[in-house]
This record gives structure tokens, sequence and C-alpha cells, in this order.
């Protein structure tokens, strides 16, 4: 008798993105004399690649954990853990010493836990979640992984995308979370690019919940995501309930499919509007506006959105509302003064030129 079908299920998972990590180790870049660059090499040509899991001790993350100890094994795949210990909650530290032990009771090795300090830029909930990400990235970094596996389930794509339709932020907030990225930091180093992945983005949470279940892992319900002072709690437990009984089951699955579209979309555009930069560009490299006002509204503004961020102003407090701002120097020229963007960036038209730069 073969496992339950909720195990078979993120076990295969975790298998396909385990073989995407193995087939571009085999494609590392080399050098014009065949070999491997050092930096390249430290994520796994020379040695068993290392594949980590980030746990939080959840149904979720407890789930997946299991599926890469079971699974990396058979692929000649080293597995390990990270979990993070916030600090925001009594006992914490206790907390994040039994996610290692077990994590380590499944075969996990290495295992770690690291402790962070959560600051306040962009509320409670991106704050926790840079400090993450710049944990996962510095453990990452340290172990030589070539992969960080994420426990986003099918429902944290379908609450990511409606709280980026709430916040109103386009197409590309639509498309929710990818299967692989590189985190909020960006492609940086060698590897960093493909670092993250999302096995289960096509796995609800009521299956990670009874694979647990049914394979007697204990799991632990994080107080916070029960705690309507978050959005994200009141988007789970109330929003999304009161949806599917205005429109019927399937919100979740439809929501999840929203995000692929829109992605899919969002990437044509994004390559669009990379071709598209040099040709609005004068001899100095200045936009100029009579040539972004002949593009497409949706190209244009990825357009503009490119040369803010160049700029300098963080993508991550970089809205819709800034850019729209910005468009109207290009579609709404009254002679009006210098847009204020975040990071101490303003935008200016000066002499039909579009002039963007840190003050």
């Amino acid at each position: 008798m073969g496992p339950h079908p909720a195990v078979a299920a993120i076990r295969l998972a975790v298998r396909r993105v385990l073989h995407d990590v193995l087939t571009e180790l085999t494609d590392l870049p080399r050098t014009p004399s065949g070999t491997v660059p050092r930096a390249a090499r430290r994520t796994g040509a020379s040695a068993p690649p290392l594949v980590l899991v980030a746990c939080s001790g959840g149904a979720d993350s407890m789930a997946l954990a299991s599926a890469l100890a079971f699974e990396a094994p058979k692929l000649g795949i080293r597995a390990g853990g990270v979990t993070v210990d916030h600090g925001l909650q009594a006992g914490s530290d206790l907390r994040a010493a039994e996610v290692v032990s077990r994590m380590t009771a499944l075969g996990l090795d290495p295992v770690e836990s690291v402790a962070v300090r959560v600051g306040r830029d962009g509320g409670p909930e991106a704050a926790a979640r840079d400090a993450r990400y710049g944990a996962l990235d510095e453990a990452a970094d340290r172990l030589g992984a070539a992969a960080v596996l994420l426990g986003h389930t099918r429902d944290d794509q379908a609450e990511t995308v409606l709280l980026g339709l709430a916040r109103g932020s386009g197409i590309r907030s639509l498309s929710g979370m990818p299967e692989v990225s590189a985190g909020p930091g960006g492609p940086g180093r060698t590897g960093r690019g493909h670092r993250y992945r999302r096995p289960f983005l096509q796995v609800d949470r009521q299956t990670a919940r009874k694979a647990c279940m049914v394979q007697s892992l204990a799991v632990w319900d994080d107080p916070h995501n029960m705690d309507p002072a978050y959005t994200r709690s009141r988007l789970r437990h109330e929003g999304l309930p009161a949806l599917e009984k205005a429109l019927g089951k399937g919100v979740v699955e439809a929501l999840a499919r929203t995000a692929q579209l829109s992605r899919d979309d969002a990437d044509a555009l994004d390559s669009w509007a990379a071709e598209a930069e040099s040709g609005v560009r004068d001899e100095d490299g200045r936009l100029e506006c009579a040539k972004l006002y002949a593009l497409p509204p949706a190209v244009r503004r990825r357009v503009l959105r490119r040369a803010v961020v160049a700029a300098g102003s963080p993508a991550g407090s970089l809205f819709a509302r800034h850019i729209e701002e910005v468009d109207r120097l290009i579609t709404g020229w009254r002679g009006q003064g210098a847009i204020n963007l975040p990071g101490r960036v303003e935008a200016q038209r000066q002499g039909g030129r579009l002039v963007i730069r840190q003050g």
C-alpha cells in the first residue's frame, strides 16, 4: 500500500522542485576553459547540493520538512532546515529550539535556529517578513545552500491576490507569489535569483495539515495567525469565508488561477518595458517625454517604475499612486513641480525630459 494521498501529494510537489534544482545545477555557468566558477561551485557543483527548508513548526512547513527529508536522499541531495525566531512572543526561543528538535528527528542536517530583531518599517507584518528573509539569506549564503523551500500553499496565494487587489497595486500584485524567486532583496549573488522555491502553491492548506496528521507530526499553530490585529488573519478567517459563502466553493482555486494568468501577463509587459526603455532615452540617457507618451500606458508606467527604482527608491515602498503621479508629468503636463517619491527620490519635467534623481 502506498502513502496516504495527502502525503503522496506533498512528496510529489517537493520531488518536482528538487528535480528542477538538480537540472539547474547541471547547467551552471562555466569559464572559457570549461571549469565552474568558484562562486557557482559553492552551491553544489563539487559536493552533494544542500537544500534548506524554512520551518516555523506550523502544519505547512512541517509537511514540507517531512517531504524534503523523504525525497532529498533519493536524489543525492542533502536536506537541512532553518527556523527563524522573531522574538515577538514570550518563549519564542524555546519554541524555536523545539522546531529544531523536530527537524533533526526527521533526519534533516544541518538544522539551526536564527534569532532576528523585527523593526517597524512598513508595519509589523512587512517588518517581520523582511527580518525573516534577511535571516534566511544569511543562513543560505553561509551554508552554501542551492535553494530554500518555503511552505506557502494555494490558500496563501489566494490571500496574497486579494491583498494585492485591495491595495489597487496593479497586475503584478495580482500575480501573487512566484514559484521561484530571489526574495525581497533581489537577485544579488550567484544563484540567488532562483533561491526561494514554493512547492505547495498548487497544494491546499488542508492537504498539508492532513499529511502532518497521518504522519503523526506535531505542529504549532501560531497565535498571530488568529489575531484580528493582522490584516492577513482577518482576511483568512473573515474575508475568504465570506466570499465563499457569497460566491460558492472554488474561490481559492479561482484566485490561484488568477495569480498565474496575471503573472504571465505581467512578465510579458515587464519584458516589453525592458526592451522599450532604451528607445525612449536620448544620447545622454535622459528620458524623453514625447517618446514616453507614445508608449502604451502599461508599458510606460513600467519604464517609469524601473527608472524610479534605479534612482534609489525602494521597490517595496513604491506604490501605484506614486507612479501615477510621475506618469502625469508625461500625460497631464500643466507645469506642475517635482514629485517627491520614497527614498528621497524626486521626478521633474525639464525641457521635454523627465529627470529622476535622488535629492
